[in-house]
């Protein structure tokens, strides 16, 4: 499967130079300050004008697509991987982690995603394009076992573990926290017929002369 494609493997190479040093200084300033962090400070850090930062990345979103997308390839790429894996249940979860994860990268950058991702006119949403499909058939698999609801859409799921990293960021208790809501949210996807099937049944009781026999 295609991977997301790179617009400037083929460049000068002195302009190849200043797009991968844009993307390094972009990587320390966007890790401090979040992914609303000043776009001069990245140029300043990168030894260029704000001008050669603009040409290679004409918009914040732009940058912040070059900066992602070694993390969109690995998502793909482990989505295909568990796609056999024995729990299809466990796969989605697993592969939802990693997704979340990835969205706690940057401050800030969850909230970024949850809009566009979904917007099929971004260029992120673009970006991402092979990897929702490769998520989407993690997904299909466990709605076939029945591991998971059949009414859960990949988007409803990208929402949700955007959702769930936005909260890491506003939560004092950080990681903690996120994990109990995340855990609460799978528990939510899976199917309610999947649930009873692992649930210990309780022992019944039948009522005996004189009493409840147990």
């Amino acid at each position: 499967m295609p991977r997301s494609a790179d617009p400037h493997r083929a460049m000068r190479s002195d302009a190849h130079r200043n797009y991968q040093r844009l993307l390094a200084a972009a990587e320390g300033v966007f890790g401090e300050s979040g992914a609303d962090a000043s776009l001069e400070e990245v140029a300043r850090r990168a030894g260029v004008g704000i001008g050669t930062l603009y040409r290679h990345f004409p918009t914040r979103k732009a940058l912040l697509e070059a900066m992602l997308r070694g993390g969109i390839d690995a998502l793909e790429i482990r989505a295909e991987e568990l796609i056999t894996a024995e729990d299809s249940a466990a796969a989605l979860a697993e592969w939802m982690r990693a997704l979340r994860d990835h969205a706690t990268r940057y401050r800030g950058l969850s909230a970024a995603l949850m809009v566009d991702l979904l917007d099929e006119n971004s260029g992120v949403a673009a970006t991402c394009g092979s990897m929702l499909q490769a998520a989407t058939a993690l997904l299909h698999r466990a709605q076939h076992e029945g591991t998971v609801r059949g009414d859960v859409t990949i988007g409803d799921a990208v929402t949700m573990v955007n959702a769930v990293a936005w909260s890491v960021e506003q939560s004092a208790t950080g990681a903690e926290q996120g994990e109990r809501v995340f855990e609460l949210m799978m528990d939510a996807l899976r199917c309610v017929e999947a649930e009873r099937r692992h649930r210990p049944q309780p022992v019944r009781r039948t009522r005996a002369a004189g009493g409840i026999a147990p």
